[in-house]
């Protein structure tokens, strides 16, 4: 995985993106009231995700630095998981969102693994 010239080659950088862009149509099916506040929140923290995984990146010379971001990208999946469920069950009782529940949760493994990865190989 050191041999990535951009945050754009990460796994990890791409799913976050792809959902970040399902999560953003998503947030604006919600109704009108919630479209500034839990449709606002959760499209930030969505997008926090690979906006975080790219500044890290660009200290990847650190690693210290790196893991840190990329445990911050970790913490706003998990913020984006928790919103997830807090929305489908309020707004999307007869249709959860659950495909993209389980996406997040997918991600988020993902990025336990590349923490885990950057901690023991990366040099």
């Amino acid at each position: 995985m050191n041999e990535k010239k951009s945050y754009k080659d990460l796994e990890i950088y791409k799913l976050a993106y792809k959902l970040a862009i399902e999560v953003h149509h998503m947030s604006l099916q919600l109704p009108k009231y919630e479209l500034y506040e839990q449709g606002s929140q959760i499209r930030r923290s969505s997008k926090r995700i690979k906006d975080t995984i790219a500044e890290g990146f660009g200290r990847r010379r650190y690693k210290v630095e790196f893991i840190r971001y990329v445990i911050f990208a970790q913490a706003s999946c998990d913020e984006v998981l928790s919103q997830l469920n807090m929305i489908s069950d309020i707004h999307f009782p007869d249709e959860p969102l659950i495909d993209l529940i389980n996406q997040y949760d997918h991600l988020g493994k993902m990025i336990n693994k590349f923490i885990q990865y950057v901690e023991n190989k990366w040099k």
